[in-house]
């Protein structure tokens, strides 16, 4: 994996700092299901949350490409940048749909890190993924908002000041279309929480510091809604293809680590009087992991240069996910089966690194939903659902 990456001096100097946290910090932080706040803290302070805020905000004014090479690094070196990711991927709908009065005041304090922005409350227990049927309202009352109803799977809501959080302001039986009479807020958390806001974690199978969130008559300032009422689907909606171009990077990332893992192994690990690595049953899938992510990684580029475009990178935003999803979890699959029962031993890391890729299967956006986007969308067939 010698070829040549764009943003090569942003890689190198991310990959120095991810070396100053070494597996056994991952394999403590994944043990107790502890958020890692030092690496947070150390990314933040380097600048490279900030990566997407204007500089005139306190960021770095840089596209989304590198804030994709940023979060692959991070995954190739053998973290996880789902502890941090969501900072990225929210700025678009705050940098686009927000008001100046709101980028004023929230994002200098985000790109300094007085501010953490890393809670996406959109999914609900009864919804799912149609994010048309939610059911967690908000209803006007002069100056201020009252919401009640209920999020889960709200990732890092402990470890967050600032929530991005998509409720229902009119009935869906009242409007013309089921997307309209959703709006987009933008909730300080501090000033709720343990009140009107209750944040619950939920253990998973890898550390991800998952919460269901309950909110009981939780104001918010009409001046924290983000855009016109009613148009909040649209705003969320812009800034999805983001999240799948940041999601296919950090795949990548986990990809290219469980290829050099296991490649590395093979070489070494030596059975009947050979490495195993000599061995076809095991060249094969490894590279045709290899074949895979680097297909994955052509596909992230294209997707990345339409975005920063401006055109609408749906379609390329959407096969980046799957394709990068699909090699990563190939590779850690050719990765734990080279290993063998070492694989799953913690010592190895490729047991975590293997749980935590299976996710993306799942979420952001789940395999099948991108598959019915690519059949309606792209293919024009009728819509299944």
């Amino acid at each position: 994996m010698k070829y040549k990456l764009a943003y090569q001096d942003i890689r190198n100097e991310v990959a120095k700092l991810c070396k100053k946290f070494p597996s056994a910090y991952w394999q403590k932080c994944d043990r107790e299901m502890k958020y890692p706040t030092e690496f947070v803290r150390v990314l933040t302070e380097a600048g490279y949350l900030s990566a997407l805020i204007p500089e005139k905000y306190g960021g770095l004014s840089l596209p989304i490409s590198a804030g994709a090479a940023i979060l692959e690094e991070i995954n190739r070196s053998g973290g996880n940048a789902g502890a941090c990711h969501a900072q990225m991927y929210t700025m678009g709908t705050i940098l686009r749909h927000g008001s100046t009065e709101q980028k004023a005041r929230y994002l200098p304090g985000i790109a300094s890190g007085a501010l953490r922005l890393q809670a996406f409350g959109v999914t609900e227990p009864s919804s799912g993924s149609d994010t048309s049927s939610l059911k967690c309202f908000a209803r006007k009352e002069g100056s201020k908002y009252i919401i009640n109803g209920q999020k889960i799977w709200t990732s890092r809501a402990e470890h967050s000041d600032l929530l991005l959080l998509l409720v229902r302001t009119t009935p869906r039986e009242e409007v013309k279309k089921k997307t309209l009479g959703l709006s987009a807020f933008l909730v300080d958390m501090r000033d709720v929480i343990g009140r009107s806001l209750t944040v619950r974690p939920i253990r998973t199978m890898m550390n991800h510091s998952a919460t269901e969130l309950f909110f009981d008559e939780m104001p918010v300032a009409a001046a924290n809604r983000i855009g016109e009422e009613g148009e909040g689907f649209k705003y969320i909606l812009s800034g999805l293809n983001a999240e799948r171009i940041l999601i296919s990077a950090e795949s990548i990332g986990d990809a290219k680590w469980f290829i050099q893992k296991a490649s590395s192994y093979a070489k070494e690990r030596v059975v009947f009087n050979r490495p195993i690595g000599q061995n076809q049953g095991i060249q094969f899938p490894i590279s045709r992991a290899y074949a895979q992510m680097r297909s994955a990684e052509l596909m992230l580029i294209e997707a990345m240069r339409v975005f920063e475009s401006g055109d609408n990178a749906g379609e390329e935003a959407n096969l980046s996910k799957l394709l990068s999803a699909e090699a990563q979890l190939a590779a850690g699959d050719a990765c734990l089966q080279t290993f063998g029962g070492f694989g799953f031993a913690e010592e190895y890391d490729v047991e975590r690194k293997y749980r935590e890729s299976r996710l993306y299967q799942v979420a952001p956006v789940p395999t099948n939903l991108i598959l019915s986007f690519i059949a309606e969308h792209v293919l024009e067939m009728p819509r299944s659902y």
